[in-house]
């Protein structure tokens, strides 16, 4: 299942056009997949930046043309004894971590010169595509597989890592550090951004839940926010500017999922930093974001960066 797939899902579920993804999946891969429904599109470009968390099965003996085991085999090799030493390879794993250069895999959604990468790949067409800046915060050995033979070799790892980073190409990288072609057999999303498996549901729990499946913006925004009272609310609507010494800043308290449920827990708290030049805040009103406005610290107030005449619902969220 696409990317794509899983948003045509969701646009009959809801009966709504206005639907997109905030990071596509690949076919092969599972785990989390944010959507945004309706008005809730125009936050794209505020969440399609976000760190990622990933579990992948790296197998060892085998390049393919995709980089994961969608692909067709283009190269095969012996795989060194020092796969299977747990030492090893936990040292080596942990030796991932920090800033690099990768090469996209030719199998990506990556553009030059408005053609995709991928779609070029297809017809025969290899597009260069240039290394790009990438971070890895974690890297965790979980396990290892097929030193008794019944199986590909394979390392599970717990990736952590920034924007733009292809797990297919560390594990393609993985593999050419240890002079053994590797490809990705398993892949799945954990976590992007503030989003974890946790948060999310199934297309058939979407079925039947709607709109209540809903997550509160305001915590996958990661932003701070500041409450409206109707009159307030009507001049942000109609995009005029907020002074900023006559509204208070807040954040939501970091707890966890069990606590965030618990009534005794408090989930929102004022905020004691000033608002920063450039930082961009969200509008709350009747429990809905009406606003996204950002902070001009030489004018001392919030101007609009993105309005919603209806408002974008925060779900369940009561905070």
């Amino acid at each position: 299942m696409t990317s794509h797939d899983v948003v045509s899902r969701a646009r009959r579920i809801f009966g709504e056009k206005r639907i997109g993804h905030t990071g596509t999946l690949d076919p092969l891969a599972s785990g989390v997949l944010p959507l945004c429904v309706g008005p809730a599109t125009r936050l794209d470009q505020f969440l399609t930046g976000h760190d990622k968390s990933y579990v992948v099965s790296v197998v060892f003996g085998a390049a393919t043309d995709t980089d994961d085991c969608d692909g067709e085999v283009i190269r095969t090799g012996v795989v060194p004894d020092e796969v299977f030493d747990p030492f090893f390879a936990s040292v080596f794993v942990g030796g991932l971590v920090g800033k690099s250069k990768q090469l996209p895999p030719v199998y990506s959604a990556i553009k030059v010169g408005g053609t995709k990468a991928c779609d070029a790949a297809r017809k025969g067409r290899v597009i260069d595509l240039a290394p790009r800046d990438i971070e890895v915060y974690s890297a965790e050995l979980l396990g290892i597989g097929g030193a008794d033979g019944t199986e590909p070799a394979r390392w599970d790892i717990a990736f952590k890592v920034s924007k733009g980073t292809y797990i297919r190409a560390l594990a393609r990288d993985i593999g050419n550090s240890l002079g053994c072609p590797a490809h990705v057999g398993a892949l799945r999303r954990t976590a992007a951004g503030a989003i974890g498996i946790a948060d999310c549901v199934t297309l058939e729990v979407l079925e039947e839940m709607g709109e209540r499946s809903a997550l509160d913006p305001l915590k996958v925004l990661g932003m701070r926010f500041i409450y409206l009272d109707d009159a307030a609310a009507a001049r942000v609507r109609n995009g005029n500017p907020l002074d900023g010494r006559a509204v208070e800043l807040f954040e939501r308290r970091s707890v966890d999922p069990a606590a965030e449920l618990c009534a005794c827990t408090a989930g929102v708290r004022p905020s004691c930093e000033p608002p920063q030049n450039g930082e961009v805040v969200a509008l709350v009103a009747d429990n809905r974001i009406v606003a996204l406005y950002e902070y001009h610290v030489d004018k001392g107030r919030f101007a609009p960066r993105c309005v919603f005449p209806i408002g974008v619902s925060r779900g369940c969220s009561d905070l």
